[in-house]
């Protein structure tokens, strides 16, 4: 798969074949070196709209599909509420 993976959360599915992501990473501080979670949405073009809120997905960046999506939905990882 070319372009950047994330793994992340369905936090909405309210759009016809989009679903929003949620991805969180870790990041040090660069002054005080605490360490936190950084999260981001991302719109997810999911053509088959197969997966539903809750559940961690694998998405993969590809060429713009919309003014906001820009990844598309790889594969479900882990089932609703099971990680």
């Amino acid at each position: 798969m070319k372009g950047k993976n994330k793994e992340g959360f369905v936090i909405s599915k309210k759009m016809q074949k989009t679903a929003v992501v949620q991805v969180e990473r870790v990041v040090s501080h660069p002054l005080y070196s605490k360490v936190l979670k950084v999260f981001k949405k991302y719109h997810v073009h999911d053509p088959k709209d197969s997966c539903k809120i809750g559940q961690k997905v694998l998405i993969t960046e590809c060429k713009p599909i919309s003014a906001t999506k820009k990844f598309k939905l790889v594969k479900v990882l882990s089932e609703a509420g099971k990680l």
